[in-house]
């Protein structure tokens, strides 16, 4: 399927590895040229070199913090227009409630739930004024389903999802959607991580652990960066235009709700 899409240009968070390189690398494979952002300057032209080599997209690698002000005033110079924006950032972590301060919650609000909608603030009305513009937000499963550890992920990521709920139906009737994309278990380097604090604590070898937490998934395995990224296109394309204020979740089948 053609996504319609070649020759946008698009933002991507945190796209170094992990989800946001499959949701980049997707995007360049549609014709999309990209800004692409992380911490880790190596790993972004890393990886920035890589989808050139596979796609001949433009990429621009852009090595900031976007949680702060001027981490954002320099993606959004590398490329002020976007028709796409992917929003992205990696999971506060987990513990229990009582152990986080002020100052844990506002940092974890400021990566997923303030950054993402400074984004929006600042490019939507130039999206909705040429009539076309997609965003999406990668937030967590656990906006779905909460996690008992995960609080400051499930605080921040459901604030963002309810403030998008009403400026999604705004945008919609200018060709600008706004949707949330959800993963559960996907094999990523923080999984990987996971399952090796997992196997020292069990004296199970990592293989053995990873290996069990796939068999006892649904679908019988984690999920890829590559599909997740496909979807993250498709949400992208011309084809989802009446696709607003929704949350995909991919999770293969692991939330375990009818509705």
């Amino acid at each position: 399927m053609d996504m319609g899409i070649k020759g946008r240009k698009a933002i991507v968070c945190a796209a170094s590895k992990g989800l946001g390189k499959g949701c980049a690398m997707a995007l360049a494979q549609e014709g999309v040229d990209l800004v692409i952002n992380a911490r880790t300057k190596s790993e972004l032209e890393a990886t920035a070199a890589e989808i050139v080599k596979k796609t001949g997209v433009k990429v621009t690698p852009v090595a900031v913090d976007v949680t702060t002000e001027d981490g954002r005033r320099q993606v959004l110079a590398a490329c002020p227009e976007p028709d796409i924006v992917v929003n992205n950032a990696g999971g506060p972590p987990p513990g229990d409630f009582r152990d986080w301060t002020r100052d844990h919650w506002i940092k974890a609000i400021d990566a997923n739930m303030l950054t993402p909608i400074e984004f929006i603030k600042a490019t939507v009305d130039g999206m909705m004024k040429r009539g076309f513009g997609r965003i999406v937000n990668i937030t967590s499963s656990s906006v779905k389903a909460p996690i008992d550890i995960l609080g400051l992920s499930n605080g921040a990521r459901s604030g963002l999802t309810g403030f998008v709920a009403g400026v999604a139906r705004v945008t919609v009737k200018h060709g600008v959607t706004i949707n949330g994309l959800l993963p559960g278990p996907f094999d990523t380097d923080r999984l990987r991580g996971t399952y090796k604090v997992r196997a020292a604590r069990s004296g199970k070898t990592y293989e053995e652990e990873f290996a069990a937490g796939a068999k006892a998934h649904p679908a019988g395995r984690f999920g890829t960066a590559e599909e997740f990224g496909a979807a993250c296109a498709f949400l992208c394309s011309v084809h989802a235009s009446y696709i607003t204020g929704q949350n995909l979740l991919m999770d293969g089948g692991q939330y375990p709700g009818t509705y």
